[in-house]
């Protein structure tokens, strides 16, 4: 049964003098391709300003805006209400020739996904993870599916997770030395993996909405207490 939850969002900087605020380019609007259904948005921001809609090249929304005048604050506003319903998500399906790990891309494919496809972190410590994960997680004429579950359990059983405040992401060798990382870490960690076993992988980011249970269950976690 779906349930509709409302996400409140507030950035709010405060200044000690009149300064001049640079344009910015805001990314907190759900994707149009989200499989979530997005009932209402909207987006308030002070002080005043000029604001442009645009899409990047993946389709997500972005606005653009410009402050012409000096401000003593900056307030980014965002509300929505979206209605949660169970997914699966496994709830696809792969071409014939993809079905089994490792497949090669259609060659008309090949501009497109190459910005996807390269391999920028070359650190020693990824590159002994994909070794790893090539002598023992690849079994001969392993499925694709199976093959993306095992990857994603590797990782999970070898980074903690952790909240971290600090602003940025980790790169790759600290998250393994140090053994956590935030989600974003650990999503980054394993589009490089992905990109250094082969596969196109991009970083995306989303609002994380979980709700106390009902009911406590009878076995495995207990899940947040409050919602959150």
């Amino acid at each position: 049964m779906p349930i509709k939850v409302a996400l409140h969002h507030l950035t709010h900087y405060r200044f000690d003098r009149p300064v001049q605020i640079h344009p910015h380019s805001i990314r907190l609007r759900p994707a149009p391709h989200s499989r979530s259904s997005i009932l209402s948005y909207s987006l308030k921001v002070n002080p005043e300003h000029f604001i442009n809609w645009q899409q990047d090249p993946t389709g997500n929304f972005l606005a653009r805006l410009v402050f012409p005048q000096r401000a003593w604050e900056l307030r980014i506003q965002v509300d929505l209400v979206v209605e949660l319903h169970t997914i699966n998500p496994f709830d696809f399906f792969l071409e014939p020739e993809a079905n089994t790990y490792p497949f090669d891309y259609p060659a008309e494919m090949e501009a497109d996904l190459a910005i996807y496809r390269s391999p920028a972190d070359q650190s020693d410590e990824l590159t002994a993870w994909v070794k790893e994960i090539q002598e023992t997680v690849i079994q001969p004429g392993i499925t694709t599916v199976d093959f993306l579950v095992n990857v994603n359990a590797f990782v999970a059983n070898r980074v903690g997770y952790i909240i971290r405040m600090e602003p940025g992401i980790q790169d790759c060798a600290h998250t393994i030395r140090s053994a956590k990382g935030s989600c974003r870490d650990s999503a980054v960690l394993l589009m490089h993996l992905l990109r250094r076993l082969g596969l196109a992988s991009r970083f995306c980011s989303g609002y994380l909405i979980q709700l106390k249970a009902d009911e406590k269950p009878r076995t495995g976690p207990a899940g947040p207490s409050e919602d959150f």
